[in-house]
């Protein structure tokens, strides 16, 4: 098998961008299953950090940050003038901030331009083959392989919620999946992204990721690689780029969760609020791509289950990265450890770079919604497992909502 994980490329330097501050301080199977992008972290509904430290808005529409915060960056080894000229390249364990209040994102302006999220591969690393003999508790036969179909352009009228997420890590430059989710605390103006842990946190032996920016509808026209050579940036972001400020995930992924092999994949999920690059017109991003799905915590049982639909940019061979597939099954049971939540497993060929994608099926109200979101796979393909939101997940939702359920 080999690791799916996130795509890489050579890191180059970048300069004459301002950095801009969007926000407040900003899987068991042993080695035989591999994480489809990259890790993630969170808190608890409690540790969301100071919900007073947000920058404020100056007159010419970019982010004053406030003499308090920059300070409190500054803490951590973060000076802001030198992180836009490079310095979030250094990924020194001892300056590489890993708890969850410590999540700091500041903007690269024009930092993801197309070359670069055209760029954004999977790496070629493995691990050694093996089968589910060891596993505890209940795990279902492994399903039949089901072909992944592409999704219609524009993506944006036939999966409006569904994009891609982009970060810097110290293997280079990476890609997951994501999905427009509603906030609770803004009805019909939502800036939260669901996604995978391990797209935003390196795990228990790493921590925040850099650079993080969502782009919703990523290659709305579904071109090839080769025809996106020399594509606009609003070819390939026609909804523009979103930063994260602020990210959260489970507090199990950031003590657990691992780049290879199962630890932490029941609680592989995160939760971003992110804002826009450059100027939305004051819309938000629910308003901007015209759509987000409810979470549903509470969905049924596996066994009482249809089917669920798993969406994301595959970027692995066959795959190039640069078009949306969907997979749609019916689920079975993954236990990954008896005393973890049993995960869900579907047929599908989707490889790398699909991590992170939302799965959708029929919520408890029989509506539609987000029921779990890809995060691990064999090496050889075929299927696809993701976590079952309960409680913990519930947690993380809300507190990403409630901490900026006031502005």
């Amino acid at each position: 098998m080999r690791s799916i994980r996130p795509s890489s490329t050579v890191r180059r330097r970048r300069g004459g961008r301002r950095a801009v501050f969007p926000g407040p301080a900003a899987v068991a199977l042993a080695s035989v299953l591999a994480l489809t992008a990259t890790a993630c972290d969170s808190g608890g509904a409690g540790a969301g950090g100071d919900a007073s430290a947000s920058a404020s808005a100056a007159d010419d529409g970019r982010i004053r940050i406030p003499d308090h915060l920059r300070d409190k960056l500054k803490e951590h080894g973060i000076d802001l003038d030198q992180w836009e000229n490079g310095a979030w390249r250094n990924w020194d364990r001892d300056d590489w901030l890993r708890e969850a209040q410590d999540f700091v994102n500041p903007i690269i302006e024009d930092l993801w331009d197309p070359d670069r999220m055209r760029k954004a591969e999977e790496p070629d690393t493995g691990v050694v083959d093996g089968d589910l003999s060891g596993d505890r508790g209940v795990t279902d036969p492994t399903p039949r392989p089901v072909e992944a179909v592409a999704v219609p352009p524009a993506y944006h009228a036939n999966a409006a919620t569904a994009g891609k997420v982009f970060f810097d890590s110290p293997e280079g430059t990476m890609v997951c999946s994501a999905t427009v989710v509603q906030d609770p605390a803004h009805p019909g103006k939502s800036n939260l992204v669901w996604t995978a842990g391990h797209c935003v946190h390196a795990g228990k032996k790493g921590g925040w990721y850099r650079n993080i920016a969502f782009v919703p509808s990523y290659n709305d026209a579904g071109r090839s690689a080769g025809e996106l050579q020399n594509a606009a940036k609003e070819e390939v972001a026609p909804y523009g780029v979103w930063w994260g400020d602020w990210a959260q995930t489970s507090d199990q992924w950031i003590e657990q969760g691992g780049a290879t092999g199962g630890d932490g994949a029941s609680y592989d999920f995160a939760v971003i609020h992110v804002t826009p690059e450059k100027g939305s017109g004051g819309k938000s991003l629910e308003e901007t791509v015209g759509s987000a799905l409810p979470v549903d915590f509470d969905a049924p049982a596996v066994p009482r289950t249809r089917s669920v639909t798993a969406v994301g940019y595959p970027a692995a061979p066959p795959y190039d990265g640069q078009r949306l597939y969907r997979c749609q099954d019916r689920p079975g049971r993954l236990s990954l450890n008896a005393s973890d939540p049993t995960m869900y497993r579907i047929g599908c060929t989707m490889t790398a770079g699909s991590s992170g994608g939302g799965w959708i099926g029929t919520g408890s109200d029989g509506e539609p919604a987000l029921v779990s979101n890809t995060s691990i796979g064999p090496v050889t393909s075929g299927w696809l497992a993701g976590p079952r939101l309960g409680a913990e997940a519930r947690d993380v939702y809300d507190a990403v909502s409630e901490k900026f359920a006031g502005r």
